[in-house]
């Protein structure tokens, strides 16, 4: 019997992320929000988790909660996220709560977040399939597997206990095999010898 592959996720190209956030413009919470989900890898529920305490802005760390089994844990973040997120923050006020409110104080919901992301899409010119956060998560994945040939770290970076769910971003890029390839012939490997 012939095992079915899964399909290929939804993702942004690089090129899409980029139209996205310059399609957020100057929102300053939602530039930090999916920055954020981008290079976390967050599931739509995620953002509305993360705590005030969460982030250690002096150290650029952030703890990350994951849903669905995944593994939480204590994250170095980019650059990029820090600085949103210290813009953020000087808006947002230093009070506890959740790092991304909704208008009432409450974590913002999933709802919102996929309200946002389909807003922000339409105006970036980015398919409608591709207008959810999910997509977000797969760009991630994605993203790191065309830079990273360690399976292992991206399969923390993303929180997933099963490295199959880490597989499937793998399928998506030849990087890898490339640089088996490349590797085989630097070792002499198919040399007439």
């Amino acid at each position: 019997m012939k095992r079915r592959k899964k399909p290929v996720p939804e993702y942004l190209t690089e090129e899409e992320v980029a139209r996205l956030f310059a399609a957020i413009g100057k929102d300053v919470r939602s530039q930090a929000m999916f920055q954020v989900i981008y290079y976390r890898g967050l599931r739509a529920s995620e953002p509305g988790m993360l705590r005030l305490e969460d982030y250690r802005p002096a150290i650029g760390r952030l703890f990350v909660r994951r849903l669905k089994g995944s593994l939480s844990g204590d994250f170095h973040i980019t650059a990029s996220e820090n600085t949103a997120l210290k813009r953020w923050l000087r808006l947002r006020g230093k009070e506890h709560g959740p790092l991304f409110p909704s208008r009432n104080g409450g974590p913002i919901s999933r709802w919102r977040i996929n309200e946002l992301m389909s807003r922000y899409c339409a105006a970036a010119g980015i398919p409608p399939v591709k207008a959810h956060p999910h997509a977000l998560k797969h760009s991630c994945g994605t993203h790191l597997s065309a830079r990273e040939t360690d399976i292992v770290a991206i399969q923390d970076h993303l929180g997933h206990v099963n490295i199959q769910n880490t597989m499937i971003y793998i399928q998506i890029t030849s990087k890898r095999r490339d640089q088996f390839a490349d590797s085989l012939e630097k070792d002499g490997w198919g040399s007439n010898r």
